[in-house]
């Protein structure tokens, strides 16, 4: 068999949709049908449901997707992070089971990482998972949880051995949110929105046949989600045209697809808003600010970072791009975001500080300002991304740990 080329790929792609796009199908069904073509992960190797495409082909997959004005897979982390992570740590049984419910939309997933005491520190987790014959037992708090009040399962780390070392004890599950034990509370921001939860966990249960990758073996099963994360962050979306969040909660799985095709992102995260370099350059020649050279340094540089930014994702897809990618891509967007509210701030002047659909720009720019600090924290901190690169691609030394090889048990805390 001849290998798939950019030219072969966007012909059988063009014929597919024109054989199976129907914007009259819910969007369950519309999903099932492009899971079971590989085009909704066409990066999955056979065995996971997709082709075996590199980046570059499945940006030819997602154009024509886009040029089809077709839906793309479903949104959220379920797609985003738990899929990669079943790709490459999930068993048979669990990536038919939850892998193909991820691709199809049947379930949402959200991430049970952070805690209060272990965010950028994050093997410091203390939420416990204590085995009770063929289940586990979980107790402790997450936060910070993106959608969870959406989501009927969860990407969970738990310490399943405080006798070890803090990297070596902890294990990683797919948790079911909807049972008893699990109290999901907002937390609300400075946009006035309640992206994040807080996630109160009193002796819910998980089966084992629920543990990814290995018993106390979570650590090596989180660095591939976080690499996912970090990798996701940076690099965009998928090309089509709208797109719609999986799962029952979300509501959507029964809509028509086609009312959901072109669809603009609600919300001020990075990835609702779009080329911002664009979107600022209008907001520029909107208050006639344009010929300010002030104003003009500023569109120039986010210009220039998104450009970069572009050509980097271009590399990854190709299978070229530089080691610590993921983090340097992630660096990138909190740089680009914050250039944006810069400049923002710069062009609105008194009218930045002015929120509601009656301010300039409808108050949407605004949010995004004031949203700007958040995608440097979460994710992983600009700080440990620079960590990261420093220690692992650079081979600077690493931070000292005064407790490292300790049991976790015998390691202070609150102090």
């Amino acid at each position: 068999m001849a290998e798939p080329t950019p030219e072969t790929v966007a012909e059988e792609v063009r014929a597919w949709l024109k054989e199976n796009w129907d914007p009259d199908l819910t969007v369950r069904e519309w999903w099932l049908r492009l899971a079971r073509s590989g085009y909704a992960t066409p990066t999955f190797p056979d065995d996971s449901f997709g082709r075996g495409y590199d980046r570059g082909l499945a940006k030819v997959v997602a154009g024509e997707m886009a040029a089809a004005g077709a839906i793309g897979p479903p949104a959220g982390l379920g797609f985003l992070l738990a899929a990669p992570t079943l790709v490459a740590h999930g068993t048979r049984e669990q990536k038919d089971h939850f892998l193909w419910r991820i691709i199809t939309g049947e379930d949402a997933w959200c991430q049970l990482f952070s805690e209060p005491g272990a965010g950028s520190d994050l093997a410091s987790l203390q939420c416990r998972a204590e085995r009770d014959g063929d289940e586990w037992v979980i107790t402790g708090q997450k936060v910070w949880t993106s959608t969870a009040q959406l989501s009927n399962l969860g990407m969970l780390l738990a310490r399943t051995d405080p006798d070890v070392p803090k990297h070596a004890g902890i294990s990683y599950f797919a948790f079911d949110m909807t049972q008893p034990g699990v109290d999901v509370r907002p937390l609300r921001e400075m946009t006035g929105r309640a992206m994040f939860n807080e996630v109160f966990i009193d002796g819910a249960r998980v089966p084992d046949a629920n543990l990814i990758g290995g018993l106390n073996n979570g650590w090596a099963v989180a660095n591939t989600t976080l690499a996912a994360e970090r990798a996701g962050l940076g690099g965009g979306g998928s090309g089509a045209t709208g797109g719609a969040f999986p799962g029952e909660m979300a509501g959507q799985l029964t809509q028509r697809v086609g009312d959901l095709a072109g669809a603009g992102k609600e919300g001020i995260g990075p990835e609702a808003s779009g080329d911002l370099a664009s979107s600022i350059i209008r907001l520029a020649r909107d208050a006639r600010r344009t010929g300010d050279p002030a104003v003009r340094q500023s569109l120039a540089r986010l210009h220039s970072l998104n450009q970069i930014a572009g050509y980097s994702a271009m590399r990854a897809r190709a299978g070229r791009g530089a080691a610590g990618a993921p983090n340097l891509a992630k660096l990138l967007m909190s740089e680009i975001l914050r250039t944006h509210r810069d400049a923002a701030t710069l062009i609105l002047g008194p009218d930045a500080m002015l929120l509601g659909p009656e301010s300039a720009s409808g108050g949407l720019v605004q949010e995004q300002i004031l949203f700007s600090p958040g995608p440097s924290i979460y994710g992983g901190s600009d700080q440990i991304q620079k960590n990261i690169v420093g220690e692992r691609v650079l081979g600077l030394p690493r931070e000292p740990d005064p407790y490292k090889g300790l049991p976790f048990r015998e390691i202070p805390r609150n102090t």
